[in-house]
């Protein structure tokens, strides 16, 4: 799509990934800086961060070598961005653009994909949360970034948000889709006794408790999808615990293990909260809980893809700018 001044320009906001080995460490040392992932002071948490870093780069990069080297996140951003351009202007609607991702922790980061959008001369800005349901730690991280970078850059327009769209349509439809694409993959025979195990990034207790809304948006859009699938077997779990604090649950490896104290059915392991392929689908989920399922003795054990780049999940996302640029009265400064 061809940007024209005085349009709208679209940041697509998550967290990003290390696009090489070299870049695991600098990655991880960002994330670890941040203060909604470590809330103390900054002359504690930034020296912990490097310490961090440094210790949890160590376990991680054996991983990404195993995927490939590199998290594909930022690709996979970048070819949503290019498609939900596509898919707009085959609407004829020319005044949305120049689409572009924008990271918290890796490039492009989102002061450099502001700057970037700015240089287009767009009236107003639009940021899409690419986590579906909110969290402070994700959506609202994101957030203040967004906000520190407008408040340093020359634009003045008009900023909306869509800080989350957990019971979207177009987005459990998507989402059922995957899920019997699944499905198809399992023996008929076995397919009615299959169980679908969805699969969220888990957050600390406390976080929870504070009253973040993520585990009720979470539900809301389990409720919503099963409510396409019909009745069929299902279980929330919640992976990617990290640290000594107590984390939601169950567990994703407590979860397989308790499916395996009952019969051990076929699964259907759901990435709820991505949108995208990265480590935590890749490894985590692909290799890591697969062979925990392995040895837990569930042989069937079946990954719903991502969603990626897939045609309605695209619509989805170009419905969601869409809807947001026509709506005249919605919008908020940062």
């Amino acid at each position: 799509m061809i940007s024209r001044p005085g349009g709208t320009a679209v940041l697509l906001l998550n967290m990003g990934g290390p696009d090489s080995i070299q870049a695991v460490r600098p990655f991880l040392k960002n994330l670890f800086s941040d203060p909604a992932i470590i809330g103390l002071p900054g002359f504690i948490r930034l020296p912990l961060a490097a310490f961090l870093s440094s210790s949890r780069a160590k376990r991680v990069i054996p991983r990404y070598r195993l995927i490939g080297g590199r998290s594909p996140i930022g690709e996979i951003t970048a070819r949503q961005a290019d498609s939900m351009a596509k898919a707009l202007s085959s609407r004829g609607l020319q005044g949305i653009g120049p689409i572009l991702p924008a990271f918290s922790y890796w490039h492009p980061f989102i002061r450099d994909s502001l700057e970037k959008a700015s240089g287009s001369g767009p009236e107003k800005l639009l940021a899409i949360s690419l986590y579906p349901q909110y969290c402070g730690a994700t959506t609202g991280s994101c957030l203040r970034d967004l906000e520190a970078a407008v408040a340093r850059s020359p634009f003045e327009g008009k900023v909306r948000v869509i800080d989350r769209w957990p019971d979207h349509p177009g987005y459990l439809d998507a989402l059922a889709s995957t899920i019997r694409d699944a499905l198809d993959q399992i023996r008929p025979e076995e397919r009615d006794d299959a169980v679908v195990l969805f699969s969220a990034h888990g957050i600390p207790v406390s976080l929870a408790d504070r009253g973040d809304p993520y585990p009720n948006e979470i539900a809301r859009t389990v409720q919503g999808v099963m409510e396409r699938l019909g009745n069929r077997a299902h279980v929330l779990a919640f992976q990617s615990r990290l640290g000594p604090v107590k984390w939601l649950g169950p567990d994703l490896g407590e979860a397989l293990k308790d499916l395996a104290g009952r019969g051990a059915p076929p699964i259907v392991v759901v990435p709820v909260s991505f949108v995208s392929d990265h480590i935590e689908t890749l490894y985590e989920l692909d290799i890591q809980h697969r062979e925990i399922a392995g040895n837990l003795g569930i042989s069937t054990y079946v990954r719903a893809p991502a969603l990626n780049t897939r045609p309605d999940f695209i619509e989805t996302l170009a419905n969601l700018a869409q809807e947001a640029t026509n709506d005249r009265t919605a919008g908020k400064n940062t």
